[in-house]
């Protein structure tokens, strides 16, 4: 996303012209076009799921990949339907993806073991995403494209740290070692769905009490720091307080939901 969204404030390729398109999504509107991060996300989080799956879980490869075709190919179609991209603005997003997923993959195993093993890890989550964040490429005119960059970055973080965390603390309790290679996926029923219904809404509720309270303190501190008024709209807009804020809010967003939410659905009895 880092990659996608920094692509357009340098390419500055702008979005298809209105008219003759009818843009039917207003908010990004003021964001350049080349590539489509929307193609980019679809791509990646369809095919790195097939990736990461096909050697775990038993089901049929070629299911799993008419699935992830057709989800990232529907998201596609929707942007140029939307108004919000050419075709060429997908083809990029999703060419720059597929270059991607072929770099980093032989990358994986070892990323999944620096976060469990290394003390240094979070030092590097929290520390490396903040600085690209705030020397993002500067934009003629405001955007919201480092905003969403930074929140997309922040949760990220936030998600890796406290996986670290989990394993760091122990506070989750290790894989067993008897479960087999390839493990079936287990049929969905009634008992199932409620379950995971009700754990939802507890997290979510968890998350969202816990982003307001955060945002609301971090943009208190920065008001007070910078001597801006409270409430300023265009106060927030400024990098030294739209990056921090951003960054903590949602860092700790993704914190509360891979170690806060699980730990409140052990205690309500949900796990």
């Amino acid at each position: 996303m880092y990659i996608g969204q920094m692509a357009k404030d340098i390419l500055k390729w702008p979005r298809p012209f209105s008219p003759p398109v009818v843009k039917l999504e207003k908010r990004v509107i003021a964001e350049y076009g080349m590539p489509s991060t929307h193609a980019m996300a679809a791509t990646t989080i369809s095919f790195t799921l097939l990736i990461s799956t096909m050697d775990r879980y038993q089901y049929p490869f070629v299911l799993g990949l008419l699935m992830a075709v057709v989800f990232s190919t529907l998201v596609c179609l929707s942007r140029v339907y939307t108004g919000m991209h050419t075709v060429l603005d997908v083809l990029g997003g999703i060419l720059v993806t597929a270059v991607l997923i072929v770099l980093t993959y032989p990358a994986w195993t070892l990323i999944d073991r620096l976060d469990s093993a290394s003390p240094l890890f979070p030092v590097c989550v929290i520390v490396v995403p903040f600085f690209l964040c705030y020397n993002y490429p500067v934009s003629d005119c405001y955007s919201p494209t480092r905003a969403d960059t930074t929140t997309i970055l922040a949760a990220g973080a936030g998600v890796t740290l406290g996986f670290w965390i989990n394993h760091f603390f122990q506070l989750v309790s290790a894989p067993a070692e008897s479960l087999p290679v390839i493990q079936n996926i287990p049929p969905l029923t009634t008992d199932m769905v409620v379950l995971g219904l009700t754990k939802f809404v507890v997290g979510i509720v968890l998350i969202l009490l816990v982003r307001q309270l955060v945002q609301n303190l971090s943009l208190q501190v920065l008001y007070s720091w910078f001597k801006v008024v409270t409430r300023n709209k265009e106060a927030r807009r400024r990098l030294e307080i739209e990056v921090p804020y951003k960054f903590v809010t949602y860092t700790s967003v993704g914190i509360c939901a891979t170690t806060f939410v699980p730990m409140l659905h052990r205690f309500l009895g949900l796990l």
